[in-house]
């Protein structure tokens, strides 16, 4: 039996839920920071979808508040720390630079801060993303491909990057970033574009939509499932040595072409029901996304397993169900106001 504590930032978005879930199935005591929140009872409800939320233990916290940041680690002495929460919504990056940045660069200080003082000796992952390679710099995108940010958002990740770097080679830290491209799953927030079409599918297969209005559908994208990839965030921090690694499928998919595999599911044709709205495209655009996992792959024996076709089909089977119970009158709540970003 595993007695590792694992600490978890951003447990109830959807990376911490099912990073959650796998822990717990290894063995470990999960312990989650939980955003104080005036939306009270919908915190956990990623944890609820799992059926997880009586196994996880919920603290409160904030990644602004580095001394409680301390007291938390030095009460619970956990041996892994994951630090997952960030504002991680572009969009709203643009529209909330200095709150992005604080809670997705400075945040990541704080929790190496009180990394340092309290608990030294454990393993720390950070959650960095592909977006950090914006105006890409190499077709396929490696550890080694320079950043190029398009946004705010990217920004202050490459600050939470390079900082995790420098504590691991400053305080001798077990420190990891896993520089994770798209990855997705039925607990995807509907403000996401592969979450927004599958949810617009499924009201428009039940006739609660006649339309999806998109932005640029010829944007292409690595895309994974994020069951896949909470499994190399833990592999990393269960390896020799600490580094940094690309986890990516090698694969690119427009848009337009995950959402033809969302209607073609349900039996639509696209055509009929896509609409194009030039007020969704981002002020500054990433077209294409392609990482590298071969580094992964060959130092961490990580591969992904799950394949884009079955990851929509969940995703669309997931809304399909929730707008059913949300028409029967179990889940009266807007699908909506249920997704947080942090």
């Amino acid at each position: 039996m595993n007695s590792k504590t694992a600490f978890i930032t951003g447990i109830t978005g959807q990376d911490g839920a099912y990073l959650a879930q796998h822990l717990l199935s290894q063995g470990y005591r999960v312990v989650g920071l939980s955003r104080r929140s005036s939306h009270y009872g919908l915190t956990s409800h990623r944890l609820d979808w799992l059926g997880i939320t009586k196994d996880v233990e919920l603290v409160e916290g904030d990644l602004l508040d580095a001394g409680g940041l301390a007291r938390l680690f030095r009460f619970y002495r956990p041996d892994e720390v994951y630090n997952l929460a960030a504002q991680s919504f572009v969009t709203t990056s643009w529209q909330q630079p200095a709150l992005t940045t604080q809670i997705t660069a400075l945040g990541v200080v704080n929790v190496l801060g009180a990394l340092v003082q309290e608990i030294p000796k454990a393993r720390f992952y950070q959650a960095s993303s592909s977006e950090m390679y914006g105006l890409v710099q190499e077709p396929v995108q490696s550890e080694t491909t320079p950043f190029y940010p398009r946004s705010p958002y990217a920004a202050a990740k490459i600050f939470g990057h390079w900082i995790t770097v420098n504590y691991r080679e400053s305080y001798n830290l077990f420190a990891c970033s896993g520089i994770l491209f798209n990855h997705e799953s039925p607990l995807r927030g509907l403000e996401f574009v592969t979450r927004k079409v599958t949810h617009a599918v499924a009201q428009i297969k039940l006739g609660l939509a006649k339309e999806l209005k998109l932005g640029n559908i010829d944007a292409l994208r690595d895309w994974g499932h994020a069951r896949d990839y909470v499994k190399a965030m833990h592999m990393m921090l269960q390896a020799e040595r600490a580094d940094d690694y690309v986890i990516a499928t090698g694969k690119t998919t427009s848009v337009r072409d995950m959402a033809r595999i969302a209607f073609e599911y349900v039996g639509l044709d696209m055509n009929e029901f896509l609409k194009i709205d030039p007020d969704l495209y981002r002020p500054a655009e990433v077209d294409l996304l392609l990482g590298d996992p071969s580094k992964a792959q060959r130092e961490l024996g990580w591969a992904p397993v799950i394949s884009l076709e079955e990851m929509i089909h969940e995703m669309v089977d997931a809304d399909l169900v929730r707008l059913r119970k949300n028409e029967a009158g179990s889940n009266p709540m807007p699908l909506s106001s249920l997704y947080t970003k942090v």
